[in-house]
């Protein structure tokens, strides 16, 4: 635990807090900053339930999970398994918003020992604490992408993270230049499941899901289309890939929704082993 939080202060002190001020007749804005120092390491334990039962991926959405023993086991077997393959290297979750890259993030680092960053939640403390949405409606999506690309560039200078990206990330072929230094990773989650979940916890903190009129799941499920329509391309440049639909039909499950979120990081550490052992020609 003493390693995770020296390297997240030492990603503290490597970020300039940078905050946009409007000034003059134009509104035109102007920067200035300072060193601040906030932690960004998830130091909580990973809570083992009682219960075998699965916890459905609806809940990736959630802060708390419970996971079953069993799996846990599982996943702490594939971690060691694969850790000193990985060479400190740092782990790129990537895919559309809702696919559970904070939840999915956080069990994987608990598992690799590993620290946990979410690049939107640095984003947001750059800008003074601003919110995602805050941040699109002020000052645009421009400059969000702007300080996306500044973190991810940072980011790619340490080891030992896993670093749960943003929705759009993948857009800016420099973020993948950044992204290539660690292994980066595709939570492909089919677009249904995902406007059901958003849609079930509101869209207010989803700045791009606010221009669609209708009722509030076909207004998520079309817009969520779009931009996968926009982005597949983009997210295939991933080194590896967790397909939800693939591990439903490999599990015998109905629904992705009935994959827990700790089955989803044992699919992720084995595609990354695939990776890897594809890597060293094996």
């Amino acid at each position: 635990m003493e390693a995770k939080a020296v390297q997240a202060f030492q990603f503290s002190t490597m970020t300039r807090s940078t905050k946009p001020e409007r000034t003059g007749p134009n509104d035109s804005l102007r920067m200035f900053g300072g060193f601040k120092k906030q932690l960004f390491v998830s130091s909580k334990s990973l809570v083992v339930a009682c219960s075998h039962n699965n916890i459905p991926a609806r809940t990736l959405e959630s802060e708390t999970f419970h996971a079953p023993v069993d799996e846990n086991f599982i996943l702490k077997s594939k971690s060691q398994e694969i850790e000193p393959y990985l060479n400190g290297r740092c782990i790129y979750l990537v895919g559309m918003m809702g696919s559970g890259k904070t939840t999915v993030g956080k069990i994987l680092s608990q598992a690799l020992s590993y620290a946990f960053f979410d690049s939107d939640a640095l984003v947001e403390e750059e800008v003074d604490g601003t919110s995602v949405a805050d941040i699109f409606k002020h000052y645009g999506e421009t400059f969000f992408r702007t300080k996306e690309t500044e973190i991810l560039r940072k980011l790619s200078m340490m080891h030992r993270n896993v670093i749960s990206t943003g929705g759009g990330a993948v857009v800016r072929p420099i973020n993948w230049k950044y992204m290539h230094q660690g292994i980066s990773v595709w939570l492909d989650v089919p677009v249904e499941a995902l406007a059901q979940r958003i849609t079930a916890v509101g869209t207010d903190s989803r700045p791009l899901l606010n221009y669609e009129s209708g009722d509030a799941y076909t207004k998520t499920f079309m817009r969520l289309s779009a931009l996968f329509e926009e982005r597949s391309e983009a997210y295939a440049n991933a080194n590896a890939r967790v397909s939800l639909e693939n591990m439903v039909a490999k599990l015998g499950q109905r629904d992705v929704s009935d994959l827990s979120p700790t089955a989803i990081a044992m699919e992720a550490l084995e595609q990354i082993k695939d990776f890897l052992m594809s890597e060293d020609g094996c």
